[in-house]
């Protein structure tokens, strides 16, 4: 068995303070995550987890795109009958987490899922390149198939049936907007006392600030 007690480093690239913090959690987030993109060489700065609890009643966690933030929350898009579309349908509580090793930070996001309206979905479907709205009617998302070659040749037939015309977004394919309800700010500090600032919604949709233990 690998031993990993020896995988160790220092954290010293910056420090979370309460006297530099915004009040809204998402201003914060847009300076974190443009500082990161700032840095050579990270490639999928959006790139974050979405955890859900599973209908067999196990959470799950995978990587998904984050698409666009805004005062009202964060959006990726999916397949809403594959397993994670399925089940932030029957439990619309998700987590959300970045991870961005290369500034030594975190944020974790809990929040309530709900679909984006019908033209919010229609309009980043048709930016997308054709043979990735293709993709997305081609793929049976989460179900079991016998074969890549499944995949491959129900691409060519609908290449073949949309040349030249434009293609519709599927109806379970779209959208999920994730209102934030508590956002956790984490830097790495040295000695392992890292930075822990965690933002919670109020009755009054107004923002509470606290810091956390490392």
């Amino acid at each position: 068995m690998k031993d990993l007690g020896n995988y160790r480093k220092s954290y010293d690239k910056s420090e979370l303070l309460e006297t530099s913090i915004p009040e809204d959690p998402i201003n914060l987030f847009h300076k974190w995550f443009h500082e990161v993109e700032a840095y050579d060489g990270v490639g999928e700065v959006n790139a974050m987890t979405v955890s859900t609890l599973g209908l067999d009643g196990f959470p799950k966690s995978r990587v998904v795109l984050l698409k666009h933030f805004n005062e009202e929350g964060f959006i990726f898009y999916t397949n809403y009958d594959s397993e994670k579309g399925r089940a932030v349908l029957q439990n619309p509580n998700v987590c959300l987490s970045f991870f961005w090793p290369v500034a030594e930070r975190q944020i974790i996001i809990k929040g309530i899922a709900e679909k984006t309206p019908k033209t919010v979905s229609d309009n980043y479907f048709a930016s997308r390149p054709d043979g990735s709205k293709l993709g997305a009617m081609v793929s049976p998302q989460s179900e079991v198939i016998p074969d890549r070659t499944f995949l491959e040749n129900k691409l060519i037939a609908l290449e073949t049936s949309f040349e030249g015309k434009e293609i519709p977004r599927p109806e379970n394919w779209g959208g999920f907007l994730v209102k934030p309800i508590s956002v956790e700010f984490w830097q790495g500090r040295p000695n392992r006392l890292h930075d822990r600032i965690i933002y919670t919604i109020s009755d009054d949709y107004s923002w509470k600030t606290q810091r956390l233990a490392p």
